[in-house]
Order: structure tokens, then C-alpha cells, then sequence
């Protein structure tokens, strides 16, 4: 298996280690150690000395490496050395294609160093940021590649402390405010939170609410006073987070089970969808007859939710909804309610 672009860099904070005439024959807690202070410094993530025994038997014998490093443990020393003392995986430097993967990567992970949860691992971030790009020639990356970001991500500091409920299995308490006409009413919730999930630059928990049978999702940007109560519960065995969202579009899972939905999408639009499809279950039609030249039909199979509606609204007169006949009627009240309204601000103007 290919090693990931951290393994890399281990790999090579343990050859310096090897080849450093200073301080030779390194104990695995001695490499574990400057792994973990090369990487993330005195106050980030930690590295097990599982990690390095596996780093080891990579070194030696992952053929997809080429090192084959000649790593032996001396035991009069009480620790590892290269058999042949020449030896260094420097000489076989990572090819420019794996330094640029290793580039994106590392700007991925900086483009979340600011939310609250990963804030207590800026210094590593960083830090991982400038070894990995200090090798970039000219320009960095940052200047040819831009993420989407949002102006704002409301809730994110919340997510540690839910993060914490999930995982030790305790029940949060929060005020919740619900999207509605007046945006103020608001309501106590105690919830056994399940997973958090992030859509479109929103981050959401999905957890069962105490009393309740069924799981619903809650949106952390409308949360406050979170905290996280003593009481611990038992996870539903029937909710498994891979399957919840595998037949929905968007942060609802549905409730009314799957359908299958047709539509038709003018040249350009399907285009995009051939080369992006909206969700797994996307096919064409093969054997259904476009509305016009060009055209192209498809089906996806998923629940019936805002997100979907949403997103066919979207594309406007690029989309013509074939079935089932009360989803078309569904979408077709929201364009004519839109339409009256642009009527009605003509006639006002």
C-alpha cells in the first residue's frame, strides 16, 4: 500500500535520526519522539511506538518505497542503526509529482487551522505549511490553487465539545433556535448526539433527542450554552452514519422513503452532470425521449427533501422535472409563485 504523505515525512525524520554521527543508535522511543516534535511540535498530535515499528518495517520492506533500508538494532547499544553506514533515503528524493500532492495536502489542512477545534494544533499546522513548501521553487501553491471558503462559519466552536459526547457516549444540552417566521423562539434540547456532519460550509449534528425514536439533525450555527451533561446512553445499534445520508441529497435524510425522481437537462447542464453527478445513485435514461434536441434524461433514486428541490430549482429553464407527477406540481407552484412575485414588483415599480 502507498505510504500517505505523513509516513513521508516520518520516513525521513528517522533517517536523520540514523545517519546523525552525534547522537548515534536511537531507541524507537528516541525516533517516536522526534517524529512527534518534527511534525507537531511540543503541543500537538502524538505519535505511538506502534507508528514507528510499523515506519521501520516500511522502510525495510515496502517495495513500493524502494528504500529498502538496511535498518538494523544494535543490541550491545540498545538501539537501531543502518548496517551499512553510507546508507541514506536522501538519495532517493520523492519525485516532484508526490512533492505537489504532498503541497495540496498540506494546504487542505491550512485552510481549517482557524476553527476553534483545531486551533490548539496552529503551531503544527504551520509548521508542517513551511517544511512542506520551503522545497516549492518560485511560487507557492497557495498562488495557483484557492478553496471555497465561507465568510463566516458559525458554531464551529462547538465542535470539540460535541466531538467529546460523541465519543464518550454522553448526552449535550443546548439552547436551540429553530429558522422560522419571527427567528426567536427558541427551545432547551437534550440530545444523545450520534455524528457531526458538514454541508455547504454548515456543520450539523445528528443525534436522537431524549425521549425520542427517531434521529433529527440540528444545526450548530443555532446553538448556544452547549454543554455536555453527566448521564451516558446506549447507542442505537440501528443507526450506522455511512448508511444515514447514503440515499439523500444535502443534511436531511428523509423520512418518506426513497423514490425515484426523472428530469431532463438542457446540453451545457448535463455536461456537468455527466462529468459531476449529483449523487451515486444518478443514470441516464436511456430509453426516455428528451423534451428537446440535445437534451439529456436522467434518474437518481434518493429521498425527497428541500435539498434536492433546491438544487433543481437552481438551474432554472436548464431543467424540466419528467416525474413523479407531484414532485413536478411541487416544483411547479415554486416557479409560479416566483414568477407572480417579479409580476407583482413590476407592477409596483
Amino acid at each position: 500500500m502507498p505510504a500517505n504523505k505523513y509516513a513521508l515525512l516520518r520516513y525521513r525524520i528517522i533517517d536523520r535520526c540514523l545517519t546523525n554521527r552525534m547522537r548515534p543508535h536511537p531507541s524507537k522511543e528516541d525516533l517516536r519522539r522526534a517524529c512527534e516534535e518534527g511534525l507537531y511540535g511540543s503541543e500537538g498530535e502524538r505519535i505511538s511506538i506502534s507508528t514507528i515499528e510499523k515506519d521501520l518495517w516500511a522502510m525495510r520492506n515496502e517495495n513500493e518505497l524502494g528504500y529498502h533500508a538496511p535498518i538494523v538494532y544494535n543490541p550491545e547499544h540498545r538501539g537501531y542503526e543502518y548496517e551499512d553506514p553510507d546508507y541514506s533515503i536522501t538519495g532517493l528524493n520523492l519525485g516532484e509529482q508526490d512533492l505537489q500532492a504532498l503541497r495540496f495536502a498540506t494546504l487542505t489542512l491550512l485552510q481549517f487551522r482557524d476553527m476553534p477545534v483545531f486551533q490548539q494544533y496552529q503551531s503544527a499546522i504551520g509548521r508542517i505549511f513551511d517544511r512542506v513548501h520551503s522545497t516549492a521553487p518560485g511560487e507557492g501553491l497557495d498562488q495557483h490553487v484557492q478553496f471555497e471558503q465561507a465568510p463566516q462559519t458559525l458554531g464551529t466552536e462547538h465542535i470539540a465539545l460535541l466531538m467529546s459526547g460523541i465519543s464518550e457516549r454522553r448526552v449535550v444540552r443546548f439552547t436551540y433556535r429553530k429558522f422560522n417566521a419571527d427567528g426567536r423562539a427558541e427551545s432547551e434540547r437534550c440530545i444523545e448526539p450520534y455524528l457531526l456532519k458538514e454541508y455547504r460550509n454548515r456543520w450539523y449534528l445528528i443525534g436522537k433527542p431524549e425521549g425520542d425514536r427517531a434521529v433529527k439533525t440540528f444545526a450548530l450555527d443555532r446553538m448556544r450554552n452547549v454543554v455536555l451533561d453527566e448521564s451516558r446512553f446506549i447507542r442505537d445499534p440501528s443507526f450506522h452514519p455511512e448508511r444515514y445520508f447514503r440515499n439523500s441529497i444535502g443534511i436531511t435524510a428523509g423520512s418518506e422513503g426513497v423514490r425515484e425522481f426523472h428530469w431532463a437537462a438542457a446540453p451545457l447542464l448535463s455536461h456537468y452532470l455527466d462529468s459531476q453527478p449529483i449523487h451515486a445513485s444518478q443514470e441516464p435514461l436511456e430509453n426516455v425521449k428528451p423534451p428537446h434536441p440535445g437534451w439529456k434524461c436522467y434518474r437518481i433514486q434518493v429521498h425527497p427533501t428541500y435539498e434536492l428541490n433546491q438544487w433543481i430549482l437552481g438551474f432554472g429553464a436548464e431543467v424540466m422535472p419528467l416525474g413523479p407527477e407531484d414532485w413536478i406540481e411541487q416544483l411547479k407552484k415554486v416557479h409560479l409563485n416566483a414568477l407572480q412575485g417579479l409580476k407583482n414588483r413590476g407592477e409596483s415599480s
